[in-house]
This record gives C-alpha cells, sequence and structure tokens, in this order.
C-alpha cells in the first residue's frame, strides 16, 4: 500500500525549511523532495518562489505534519496552497519524485 502524500507550498526555500522541518518534528513522516515554481507574476508575490515541501506517511501522520508546518510557514513568508492525497496511485508516484530543484 502507498504512502499518503501531503502537500503544501510555501513562499520561499528558508520558508519551507522551516515548516519541513515542523512537519517532521510533529509526526512520523518523511520528506519525498521539495520542489520550486516561480510563477509568470513572481514580481508581485511576496517571495518570488514557491517551494512545495512533500509529506510521505500514514494519512494521519501526513495531517499532523501538514498542520504543524502550515503553522510555522504562517509566522514566515506563508502558505500558498494545501492538499493531501490518502492513497497515490502509481502514475502520481512518480510525479512526486521529480523536482525542479534537482535540475542545474
Amino acid at each position: 500500500m502507498a504512502k499518503a502524500a501531503g502537500i503544501l507550498e510555501v513562499f520561499g526555500l528558508a520558508t519551507a525549511f522551516v515548516a519541513a522541518d515542523a512537519g517532521c518534528k510533529a509526526a512520523d513522516v518523511t520528506i519525498e523532495k521539495f520542489d520550486k515554481n516561480k510563477p509568470a507574476n513572481a514580481d508581485s508575490l511576496p517571495v518570488p518562489l514557491i517551494v512545495a515541501i512533500k509529506f510521505r506517511g500514514e494519512v494521519a501522520a501526513v495531517e499532523a505534519a501538514m498542520r504543524a508546518a502550515e503553522e510555522a510557514a504562517k509566522g514566515m513568508a506563508g502558505v500558498v496552497s494545501r492538499y493531501i492525497i490518502p492513497n497515490p496511485v502509481r502514475s502520481t508516484e512518480k510525479m512526486l519524485k521529480l523536482s525542479g530543484l534537482d535540475k542545474k
């Protein structure tokens, strides 16, 4: 059975690190990868980079991690969006492993 995936998009890399740390301390989860997105309207955003944190674990643990991470991110640059996928299908699993931060 696949692990649940929680995706939390936040403004900025520093916010992502703080949120990921809070989420991992709050629950038994792992980080799949960080991903990045620089939207077309980046100059009008509080921080011009959006980072997605991908938590993995049991559904209840991912929910707890997401709550803690979201609270931590709200105290910094802020949250863009959040979503939990309880049982990702195989094709989604492949996409969760991709990251724009891996590109040179």
